[in-house]
This record gives C-alpha cells, sequence and structure tokens, in this order.
C-alpha cells in the first residue's frame, strides 16, 4: 500500500462510518423519544401517506360516533314527550267512553268538556315546548335532519319528527253521501249499488290502487272490496236513520244489515223497538220529546222497513246529524243505503267515478284532536275513532323514532369496531417498535464509538512518512 500524507482514505472512510453512526443514532433516539417510526417524509414517504388516510378515517370515525349518539339523543328526547302525549290520548280517550254513556247528563258531559279542552291545551304545549339543543322537535318545523355517521361524504342516516300537536293529529277522514250510498230514503227494498262507480281508485299512505269497478256492489260489499286495496285506507259503512209515526198498525218488518225484527210484536212502541236494536249491537235511542227513533248500524249494507198498505210509519236518512224528507213505510218498502265513511291516519284521495260513493270531491280532511267534543253522545263517539287514529299516529311514529334508535345502536357498534381496526393497522405502520429500534441505537451507539476509535487510529497513518525522511 502507498504511503499517501494528502490523501489519507483510511481516515475518509472512517469518518464516513462515524456520519452514518452519528446520524442513525440521532434517528433512533427521535423514533424513540416520539414513539413513532414515521416522524417526517423522508422517514417513509408512501407509510406518512397511508397513515394520514387512515389518521382521517380514525377521527372522522370519532366525530361520526359522537353525531350518532346525538341522533339517539333526540330520537330518545322525542319519544319520551310522545309518551306523554300518548297518556294524555289515553286520558282522552276513557274520557269520552264515559261520556258516550247514557247515564250522563248535560252538566255531566259539560264538566268531561272542560277536562278535554285542557288536555288539548297540554298536548299542544307539550308539542310546542319540546326541544332539543334549542331546536323544537315536535312542532312540525325539524322535518327531515340527515345525522353524519361516517367518516365519508353522505354517509349519513335520515331521522323524521313531526307535528304532534293537538290540531295536526287526528284522523283524516272523507264521507258524504253520493248519489247512491248514503242517499236520501228511497222506495223499495233491494239496496243500491255504486252505479257507475267503474274506475274508482285510492290513494293513500300505503300506495295507490288500480282502477276499481264497484259498480255492482253494495255499500258493504264495496267497502270489503276498497279495504282488500291496500291502499292503508280504511273503509267502512254507517247507516243512520230517524223513523217516526209508528203505530201498532205498522205490522212490517225492519232490516238492519242480517238483522230483522217483527214491528208486529212492539205494538207501536218505538222505545221497545230501540231496546231490541241495542241488543244486536247497533245504537238505538228513543227521544219520547220528539217521539222519533234515531238508528245508526255500522258494517251493514243498509236498513230497509216493509209495512202494511196504508202504515203510519216513516223513516228518512240521517245525514251529519240532520234528518232527510221521510217515506212512509208501505208496502212497497223503504230503503237507506248505508255511507261509506273513508278513514286513514294521513291524508289521501278518491278519485275516479266516486259521485256515486261519495259525492263531490276527492281528498280527505283531516279531523283533528283539538275539534273534539264530547259535550252530546255522539261527539263522544266520534271522538274515539279521531281519538284511536291520533294514538296509532303517534304510535307509528315511535316505532320509527325506537327503528332509528336501534340502527344508530348498530351503527355505534361497527364504528366501534373499525375504528379499532383502522387504529391497529395504522399502528403497525406509524408506531415505533420499542424492541427494535433500542436493539438499533444500542448498534449504533456501539458503531458510533468503535468508529471514533478507529479514526482516531487511521489519523495516525500519514506519520509513517516521517520514519521516511
Amino acid at each position: 500500500m502507498a504511503i499517501s500524507v494528502n490523501t489519507n482514505v483510511t481516515s475518509m472512510k472512517a469518518q464516513n462510518n462515524l456520519n452514518s453512526a452519528g446520524s442513525n443514532q440521532k434517528t433512533s433516539m427521535e423514533r424513540l423519544a416520539s414513539g413513532l417510526r414515521i416522524n417526517s417524509a423522508k422517514d417513509d414517504a408512501a407509510g406518512l401517506q397511508i397513515s394520514n388516510r387512515m389518521t382521517s378515517q380514525i377521527n372522522g370515525i370519532g366525530v361520526a360516533m359522537r353525531n350518532a349518539n346525538d341522533g339517539i339523543s333526540i330520537a330518545q328526547t322525542a319519544e319520551g314527550a310522545m309518551q306523554e302525549s300518548t297518556n294524555i290520548l289515553q286520558r282522552m280517550r276513557d274520557l269520552s267512553l264515559q261520556s258516550a254513556n247514557g247515564s250522563n247528563s248535560a252538566e255531566d258531559r259539560g264538566a268531561m268538556q272542560k277536562e278535554i279542552s285542557s288536555l288539548q291545551t297540554e298536548l299542544t304545549r307539550i308539542a310546542d315546548q319540546t326541544s332539543f339543543g334549542g331546536q323544537k322537535l315536535l312542532d312540525g318545523s325539524y322535518g327531515t335532519q340527515n345525522f353524519q355517521v361516517g367518516s365519508e361524504a353522505n354517509q349519513t342516516i335520515s331521522l323524521s319528527l313531526s307535528d304532534v300537536s293537538a290540531n295536526a293529529i287526528g284522523q283524516d277522514q272523507k264521507t258524504g253521501a253520493g248519489t247512491v250510498f248514503g242517499a236520501a230514503a228511497a222506495a223499495g227494498t233491494a239496496y243500491g249499488t255504486g252505479t257507475g262507480a267503474s274506475d274508482v281508485v285510492l290513494s293513500g299512505p300505503a300506495g295507490t290502487s288500480v282502477a276499481t269497478d264497484i259498480s255492482g256492489m253494495d255499500a258493504k260489499a264495496a267497502a270489503q272490496a276498497l279495504n282488500d286495496l291496500g291502499t292503508g285506507v280504511t273503509v267502512s259503512t254507517k247507516a243512520s236513520v230517524e223513523i217516526a209515526g209508528m203505530t201498532a198498525a205498522d205490522t212490517g218488518t225492519l232490516e238492519i244489515g242480517t238483522d230483522s225484527y217483527d214491528l208486529s210484536k212492539f205494538n207501536g212502541s218505538m222505545e221497545e223497538l230501540a231496546t231490541a236494536i241495542g241488543k244486536d249491537g247497533h245504537s238505538a235511542s228513543f227521544d219520547s220529546g220528539t217521539g222519533k227513533l234515531s238508528i245508526t248500524a255500522d258494517d251493514v249494507a243498509g236498513v230497509k222497513a216493509v209495512g202494511p198498505a196504508g202504515g203510519t210509519m216513516t223513516m228518512a236518512t240521517v245525514t251529519n246529524g240532520v234528518a232527510g224528507t221521510a217515506d212512509t213505510v208501505d208496502a212497497g218498502g223503504v230503503v237507506v243505503n248505508s255511507e261509506l265513511e273513508f278513514s286513514s291516519t294521513d291524508a289521501f284521495t278518491v278519485t275516479g267515478t266516486t259521485g256515486a260513493i261519495t259525492g263531490a270531491g276527492t281528498a280527505s280532511s283531516l279531523s283533528t284532536v283539538r275539534d273534539i267534543d264530547i259535550g252530546d253522545e255522539q261527539g263522544a263517539q266520534d271522538a274515539l275513532a279521531v281519538i284511536d287514529s291520533a294514538i296509532a299516529s303517534i304510535d307509528s311514529n315511535r316505532a320509527d323514532l325506537g327503528a332509528v334508535q336501534n340502527r344508530m345502536n348498530f351503527t355505534i357498534n361497527n364504528l366501534n369496531n373499525v375504528q379499532t381496526n383502522v387504529s391497529d393497522a395504522r399502528s403497525r405502520i406509524q408506531d415505533v417498535d420499542f424492541a427494535k429500534e433500542t436493539a438499533e441505537l444500542t448498534k449504533q451507539q456501539i458503531l458510533s464509538q468503535t468508529s471514533s476509535a478507529m479514526l482516531a487510529q487511521a489519523n495516525q497513518l500519514p506519520q509513517a512518512a516521517l520514519s521516511l525522511l
């Protein structure tokens, strides 16, 4: 080997090894101090990019879980208020049943109506004042809101809240005398059919039906056919008649659906006839002051009567509490066709050639809890259907809220699982292995010391030239 003074290659190599050991030692110390294998892009450019994407996902999942918990809290708050609304409606239903009883005087019913009015006010107050973080929930202003339950855009769950105040819940109804069903009393003994109603279409909360032909059906059969369409609209029948002028000479028959009454057995006593009708489950009341018998029957095709020639008994159709023109019940008979009554928890329409069944108009109207008046027997009876529909509507809303809560709980559980696994994956990329790195640090410390020693030895090599001079 040549002896050189100007260029000491051995020293240069020792310096390089010393610098490398020092640099590696510095890197190991940085990693051990921070706990991270990647402290800058130079450590692992690809790993830095991957771990940062995972960090965004992990942080986003944390926010998403908080969002989902907020959604659960809102749903729980709304459902709790709806539970109290249901309790109020149940009390109103009890009062309506009590008021419908014949043992109550007008003063009794008036006292019950006072409580009904107070409960109507409280129902609206609960809806107006239930809020979460200053946001009203049950007054109709909330609508549908999306909860961000994922770490990426548009990963949402929707929550809908509707108005449950007394003036917003009840029963959507459509009634009205058509040219056949619910029309005025007419001569004859055959129930009328929905003449011309060949393309009736119901559009309700469960869908829209095909055009349906009920032109050859009586009221009861037509109601059954329309119910079978499955649109979420309930169709029922109701026959309301008023009988007057009955004497012992009226020896014919009275038929209410499938129930038949031999009038000769009552010897002209409409009070006894009312009692017999009531035993069969129909509503019948005799007013001694006016001498008139009022009958209301549900789920029947109608009411018809046949009397003797020259009979004195009359029968009239009652619509909205008002009796129409009375027909004399003689040997030719008088028939009253039931009226079709449409109802649903949501708005609906009845379209097509509907004049025979509902008269003019196609859209339903909402009978609300606020409009309930149990000051008389008929009002108490009508209130039951409205209250039952309101309870069903709130129950449906609560079921939706329960489903959303369960969905969000499952979402939170899944997010927890994803966050754990992604954090584990990021750790393998980003975090330092302390066992491995401490071994590396020890190695670099030893190399640094040995490189220093060898550099000192290498720096002494040029002195060999002096021994030659």
